[in-house]
């Protein structure tokens, strides 16, 4: 287990889940947290990241880094996201392992999984069917880092873990009008549509997709649990376990947000996976539950919009 005082280095702490994870290491008293702006440090620099090791040499990495984006920015930037997303795991991983860090975690995500993976996905699914094609690099990249774990586990006795998160939001979330996830693109979505008091508007798809959403800070509540209390080659899924259509996540984002217009349906845009619910049995055997419902945490999240303007702008 990690003591108080243990270095602890958190990749991508500006990010939702990496500041997420830092509130909540310092809520439980951790002291000995290092973090780097990426001004500070290029993940995607091999030679800045081995010598940031070799200097600081953290005894447990949580690897919280990413280029993350929704459909339309994963379909047009696939060689980006696949070459900055498996660069930067790489060196992190790389780097950890030959400065003896004890322990890494590393963040994956559920679109990992096969396309039409038997529902709820459970671990063990992985690789055995094809992956959704609109996020199929940012997959790869993620199964690879996950792999590179596994992989020094096996080769060298390291204790290096994987995190997959279902859907996520929160504070520190990506309001950007195109590069963002779904949650807080209706968000952004619904505050300027009630702002300029239009009469309706349109989204994505037909709405019936399943969905799952895991608020971020029930996630970095478990990141820190499984850093403690798990080890092990298998992945771990972390979710709540509970869905529901895009649909009804828009009706509940605008009722929150106070949008009385009309939603209009634009079936000519893409779905995405049809449904991408995740197998929580793992996590709830280790006595792990989340803690924040979705309209409470849609709550929170427009209220963190609201204060930060400029996060929009991102």
């Amino acid at each position: 287990m990690m003591e108080k005082d243990s270095k602890i280095y958190v990749a991508g702490h500006r990010g939702m889940v990496g500041s997420a994870i830092v509130r909540e290491l310092e809520r439980q008293g951790y002291q000995n947290i290092i973090t780097r702006t990426h001004r500070e440090l290029d993940l995607c620099r091999q030679d800045a990241v081995e010598a940031f090791f070799a200097q600081e040499k953290p005894d447990y990495v949580f690897l919280a880094a990413a280029k993350v984006g929704g459909i339309e920015a994963n379909q047009s930037a696939l060689a980006d996201f696949m070459y900055e997303n498996i660069i930067l795991e790489m060196n992190v991983i790389h780097s950890a392992w030959k400065n003896g860090c004890k322990k890494l975690e590393f963040l994956g995500s559920s679109c990992i999984y096969p396309r039409m993976a038997p529902q709820p996905m459970t671990e063990n699914c992985l690789l055995t069917g094809s992956l959704e094609k609109t996020n199929e690099a940012y997959a790869l990249a993620k199964i690879s880092g996950l792999k590179y774990c596994e992989y020094l586990n096996r080769q060298y006795g390291t204790d290096y873990i994987s995190v997959m998160p279902t859907n996520l939001y929160g504070p520190n979330d990506n309001y950007h009008p195109t590069h963002s996830h779904v949650l807080p693109a209706l968000i952004r979505r619904f505050h300027e549509a009630r702002e300029a008091r239009l009469p309706y508007v349109t989204c994505w798809g037909d709405g019936s997709p399943l969905r799952e959403f895991l608020y971020v800070d029930d996630l970095a509540d478990l990141c820190v649990f499984l850093m403690n209390h798990y080890s092990g080659n298998e992945t771990v899924n972390a979710g709540t376990g509970k869905e529901l259509t895009i649909k009804e996540l828009t009706e509940l984002v605008a009722e929150v947000i106070g949008y009385m217009g009309e939603i209009r349906w634009d079936p000519t845009k893409p779905n995405g996976t049809p449904r991408k619910l995740l197998d929580v049995s793992k996590t709830a055997a280790m006595g792990w539950h989340y803690k924040t419902e979705l309209k409470d945490g849609i709550r929170l999240s427009y209220e963190d919009f609201l204060k930060n303007p400029m996060r929009a702008e991102r």
